[in-house]
């Protein structure tokens, strides 16, 4: 393999890592309908009080993955200016005062992220927004180590999910363990979990998934499919030799997409779970609405439903940043930096790095942007061995005639 085929390969399972561990709801079906449906929303004036910030701003570090060759998310970093505005405006900024953001973009490769980390550290800001990366092993040691506060919606590794000054408000990292839940729940006694052949997708599975699953009493099996394959029917021919009544599936939309259709071909019966990105507009339309009809998505966020909070969420991204699709990735932004106002709303007098752990640690169930009700509490006892998360409770959708239907909260095996 030559240097720029490394590099791209390189790129390519950094952003798909990302993906793995980004748990996001996205409407299922044709991309032109998702845009419609958000410039057609109508902005509910209640939901904006209008107590606007004032004084000395308050620098807030914002890094959002964004130009790279394998991966660029500009509707994070959009969402994330929308809750900023809405925040300056509405609810005080932070500590009555202005949020003023410091934003880089890196590219989901090591020199990039590095340069935004570096760049956080020397404008002296006093916490730090990730929207979502697979740069997390770069990004958040510069940042903490400083001693700035980490934060982000869902974790991207094990550093800001058990770093001292990390802060992971959804327990997205841990979704395997809400699986398992579903799967005790549901009196399974057999699942196949089939995941893109990349180290660290494998490595939770082992490490994370496979023990709880095994101590709930259910057998569990782990198939790799190598990254790109169009077709995964001899991979999923054989985990389903082990008769599973569920199968999850983690990948990019190729592996999604050939796993749907294998599974579909071979005739399996098995309850499909899986994150995201298996049920996105581009896996949708390739395997059509019957291939993912009755899946069973595990997300961090609700974009779509009545509930108060989507509404906010639709109603803000309405008002500040109309032309972001809000059923992708973008709420990501949007929770990542709403959560951190909402954490330091009992935050008064001087704002510091310090000062904003001491709010964030303090704080108690706190409500989870666009949550359906989820709260957060971070001082470190949410999910066992994982101190940085905040939350242990995600988010369960079904597919239903193409559309994400009956969100409901469930929380991860042992919470």
């Amino acid at each position: 393999m030559n240097a720029v085929r490394r590099r791209r390969m390189s790129r390519i399972v950094a952003a798909t890592a990302a993906a793995l561990l980004v748990t996001t709801v996205a409407a299922c079906g044709d991309d032109n309908d998702d845009d419609a449906a958000s410039s057609s929303v109508s902005v509910d004036s209640s939901s904006f009080p209008g107590k606007a910030a004032s004084g000395a701003a308050v620098k807030i570090g914002l890094i959002s993955a964004e130009d790279g060759q394998a991966v660029s998310l500009p509707e994070t970093r959009e969402a994330a200016e929308a809750a900023t505005t809405y925040a300056n405006e509405n609810l005080g900024g932070i500590a009555g005062r202005p949020i003023e953001l410091v934003s880089c973009k890196q590219q989901e490769e090591p020199a990039s992220a590095r340069n935004c980390a570096n760049q956080m550290v020397e404008q002296k800001v006093n916490a730090v927004v990730v929207t979502n990366t697979g740069m997390t092993s770069v990004i958040a040691p510069i940042v903490t180590r400083a001693g700035i506060p980490y934060v982000t919606s869902v974790a991207g590794g094990m550093e800001d999910a058990t770093g001292d000054k990390a802060f992971v408000w959804t327990s997205g990292a841990s979704a395997t363990l809400a699986m398992a839940n579903y799967a005790t729940q549901q009196k399974m006694t057999s699942v196949v979990a089939y995941s893109m052949e990349n180290p660290a997708a494998l490595g939770a599975l082992e490490m994370i998934a496979k023990p709880a699953f095994k101590a709930a009493g259910i057998d569990f099996n782990v198939v790799s499919i190598p990254f790109g394959s169009p077709d995964a029917t001899p991979q999923v021919s054989a985990g389903l030799k082990h008769k599973p009544q569920g199968a999850i599936i983690l990948g990019e939309s190729t592996v999604c997409t050939s796993v749907l259709k294998a599974l579909g071909t071979l005739g399996s019966d098995a309850q499909i779970m899986t994150p995201q990105p298996c049920v996105a507009p581009d896996v949708a339309k390739a395997v059509g609405d019957s291939g993912i009809e009755g899946v069973k998505v595990f997300s961090n966020a609700d974009t779509e439903s009545d509930d108060a909070e989507s509404k906010l969420y639709r109603d803000i991204m309405a008002k500040y940043s109309p032309e972001t699709d809000t059923s992708g990735y973008a709420v990501t932004g949007y929770q990542g930096m709403l959560a951190l106002i909402r954490a330091t709303a009992g935050l008064t007098g001087d704002v510091t790095p310090d000062t904003i752990i001491t709010a964030v640690r303090g704080a108690t169930d706190v409500v989870l942007p666009a949550g359906l009700g989820i709260t957060f509490t971070c001082d470190g006892t949410a999910v066992t061995g994982m101190k940085g998360v905040c939350s242990n409770q995600l988010i369960l959708s079904t597919v239903k005639d193409g559309k994400l239907t009956g969100a409901e909260k469930i929380g991860l095996l042992g919470s």
